[in-house]
């Protein structure tokens, strides 16, 4: 009954999940649009971005495999694949969010572009949210229920008592 319990607490809510994802994927969201400014002074965007977002996606799926959605461990590979799917996206929606950038405005700043990345990032941060936990993390919060031991239901019966000195003690 311990371990039931223990899968059920480590399986966070919706809620508790989200504002984990925020935190883990913010912070790691975060530090990555500064790595990316960062190598993009030495070469081109689109490949400093690509660059970052595959570590951070490597990174950032370990977290929420330990962390956000209660996984209870390593992310698996199936799992790293799945949520590279979902970053691939991101990362076009990140791409293209700055060409448009590029096309609107023909010396944008740094602070600009840091903002248009954020909120790129941010906007696919949440579908990505759904995907990892409806898609990603669903089948190791399934699993994890399937096989928890679950309680049997305990019965109690009363023998009648023996009506008669007799049948209480044959030797009687």
């Amino acid at each position: 009954m311990e371990t039931a319990q223990r899968q059920q607490q480590a399986t966070p809510g919706a809620f508790t999940a989200f504002a984990r994802f925020v935190l883990c994927g913010g912070g790691v969201g975060l530090a990555s649009s500064f790595a990316v400014a960062a190598l993009a002074s030495w070469i081109p965007w689109a490949l400093a971005n690509a660059v970052i977002t595959v570590a951070s996606t490597l990174l950032a799926t370990e977290l929420h495999a330990r962390f956000t959605f209660g996984a209870g461990g390593r992310a698996t590979w199936r799992q790293h694949a799945q949520s590279a799917g979902s970053a691939a996206i991101a990362y076009a929606v990140t791409c293209m969010a700055m060409f448009v950038l590029q096309q609107l405005v023909a010396a944008p700043g740094a602070l600009l572009e840091q903002v248009v990345y954020l909120s790129a990032s941010a906007l696919t941060g949440v579908a990505r949210f759904a995907v990892l936990r409806l898609v990603v993390f669903a089948r190791t919060r399934s699993q994890a229920t399937a096989h928890a031991p679950r309680p049997v239901p305990a019965t109690v019966t009363r023998a009648k008592a023996p009506a008669t000195p007799a049948a209480l003690c044959p030797a009687a």
